[in-house]
């Protein structure tokens, strides 16, 4: 569900209570407030005075089980990875969660159609998602299904919270929804059309899906009471989602009255979720049981509190107000704390078009990484995936970005300072600083030398704070750019042409400064790459202890101090590091499409 819902609630109230009750929910978000209820804003001196214990944790959607993985969920989930292994580079206790959302009508009438019971439907594609992650190298510590009695736990008891707080009524919707997407919708997001046989139809304007209109007896939940609190929370956290675009847009959404939202779906229509506790009548409303899987991995009720302080969202784009404006004012209501940081990312089209079933253009990864490697498709994602935009899908251009970035440039740096023609003694050379001193006199670097060791020296800091912005690309733009510069160093000073016995120590120097260069993009690269990166490490001779993200160290004997690689021995030639890829070898413009039960 995470995966395709889109739309916003919508709902025409009718209560006899809702006019009555207002003045008594004011005063209730008063004292909760005045008492320290809502959710204290974390500030980022508060994260820092708590690094200490360092515990981070990031979340991809749980993914609805309608449909077999795409490249838009690995997508989420190699960004998630990403962030995780990069956190773990850093330090941090860090703890990564994924999973499926196994509820809903949907999946109730998906199950019908495939003559399946609707838990073994759902096994058998929840582990398709796992299947895929563990090929992509996903590297999550929790997989969740809300299925698994842990999470209805989990749910039930977040349900009794909001109603013992009073934020849950029993009321009437009446109004359009959309079971493709689970989603309420207001009649400004729903537009007329035609079905296959020409009659008039009406559909969600963003997702085209088909509405129903619905008017049901369910439970309510207070959200228009936390239009003021959400706004007061996103002002003053204004990088809390990110990129800065997608956090306007929440603003902007907020900007008019917000309705209640129903929270409850009838017995009688929808049986495959989580009973109202006391009401069995009544079926919890699918997003607020996903929601909660959030939750439920870090062992809410009890012993949540560590983790929960320090969470991280990845989300797309399609389903920001569900995390951005429903999932706050859930927690707000519960008493707490809200996300650190919601990452927002865009869509994927293929080859200019948006990814269908009927279209015939849904990319399995499976067949993808056969195609192109792992490394090679998580590099392309991370590479080309811009969270502000849509990003466009097609083989040719991931054949070109591998094989230019990675095949030759970066394979080819590394074949060439590791050959044996080269260095035949295979071990890390020494560095001269006589050769190469620190300042721009007497030796034989030049101007340009100098300038590739600024820019290789900066390298890191630019990483990390493109990784912390979830601006992979743009990190691996700064390594791409790197990597040219120092390609460009051996090429201008060709230590293949220099004599062993006469420019010896020029020629170790040559190769310790590209070599010390390969080893930061190894080190740099491992949170995206990480096969890719262990072959650089390992063929440099650098221990898995060596490869911290406060081991870097970028040439300390160019900075006067020691380097603990010098004269150690390289490690064994684990052959090309990334074998360039042919158009000819991949047949058919982009990879079969993957099985699916709905658009």
């Amino acid at each position: 569900m995470f995966a395709h819902a889109t739309g916003s609630s919508s709902l025409v109230m009718r209560s006899p209570c809702r006019f009555l009750t207002r003045a008594r929910t004011a005063l209730r978000l008063s004292s909760h407030a005045l008492h320290g209820r809502f959710p204290r804003v974390y500030s980022i001196h508060d994260r820092q005075a708590s690094r200490c214990s360092r515990p981070y944790y990031i979340t991809t959607p749980i993914f609805y089980v309608n449909a077999s993985p795409h490249i838009g969920h690995v997508y989420s989930a190699v960004t998630a990875d990403c962030l995780h292994r990069y956190k773990l580079l850093k330090g941090y206790d860090s703890r990564f969660a994924t999973g499926t959302d196994e509820h809903g009508l949907k999946i109730q009438q998906a199950a019908s159609s495939a003559g399946k019971e609707p838990l073994s439907f759902c096994t058998e594609i929840s582990q398709s998602f796992k299947h895929v992650f563990q090929k992509c190298s996903i590297s999550y510590t929790d997989y969740i299904r809300t299925t698994e009695q842990r999470h209805r736990r989990a749910v039930e008891d977040f349900w009794t919270v909001l109603h013992s707080r009073g934020f849950l009524y029993k009321g009437t919707y009446e109004g359009w929804y959309s079971t493709p997407d689970e989603s309420f919708l207001t009649p400004a997001q729903v537009s007329d059309s035609t079905d296959s046989g020409g009659g008039r139809i009406k559909v969600s304007s963003e997702s085209g899906h088909k509405v129903e209109w619905m008017k049901e007896d369910n439970y309510m939940f207070r959200l228009s009471d936390f239009r003021t609190e959400l706004l007061r929370w996103l002002r003053s956290n204004p990088k809390v989602i990110q990129p800065v675009k997608f956090h306007d847009f929440v603003l902007q959404w907020l900007e008019d009255d917000i309705p209640d939202l129903s929270v409850s779906r009838q017995k009688s229509r929808l049986r495959w979720g989580i009973p109202v506790p006391g009401d069995p009548e009544q079926t919890i409303y699918v997003w607020l049981d996903a929601l909660v899987n959030y939750l439920t991995v870090v062992g809410y009720p009890q012993n949540h509190s560590q983790w929960w302080t320090a969470v991280h969202h990845v989300v797309g784009k399609d389903i920001l107000k569900f995390h951005a404006i429903y999932w706050p004012a859930f927690l707000m209501a519960a008493g707490l704390p809200l996300p650190q940081m919601i990452y927002v990312h865009s869509h994927w089209t293929v080859e200019g078009r948006k990814m269908s079933k009927s279209l015939g253009n849904v990319i399995n990864p499976l067949d993808a990484i056969e195609k192109f490697t792992v490394d090679g498709l998580r590099y392309f994602l991370l590479r080309q995936g811009v969270p502000d935009s849509d990003c466009d899908y097609y083989d040719d251009k991931v054949i070109k970005m591998c094989n230019s970035e990675l095949a030759d440039a970066l394979g080819g740096l590394l074949n060439r300072c590791t050959a044996p023609s080269i260095n035949p003694t295979q071990v890390y050379p020494r560095f001269s600083n006589t050769c190469f001193p620190k300042e721009e006199l007497g030796g034989r670097a030049v101007s340009d030398d100098y300038r590739m060791v600024e820019a290789v020296s900066a390298l890191p800091v630019l990483v990390e704070q493109h990784f912390e912005n979830l601006h992979v690309y743009k990190a691996l733009e700064a390594i791409s750019a790197c990597v040219r510069l120092t390609n460009g160093f051996v090429q201008r000073h060709a230590p293949w042409k220099l004599d062993r016995k006469d420019d010896r120590q020029w020629l170790d120097t040559i190769l310790h400064v590209s070599l010390e260069c390969l080893r930061v993009y190894g080190m740099l690269l491992q949170p995206v790459v990480p096969g890719l990166a262990d072959k650089i490490l390992s063929r440099l001779g650098v221990t898995p202890e060596e490869r911290s993200w406060d081991s870097v160290n970028f040439l300390m004997k160019y900075e006067g101090r020691d380097c603990g690689l010098e004269g150690r021995a390289l490690g064994p030639d684990l052959g090309v590091l990334f074998s360039r890829l042919e158009r000819s070898s991949v047949k058919g413009k982009t990879p079969k499409k993957a099985t699916t039960q709905d658009e």
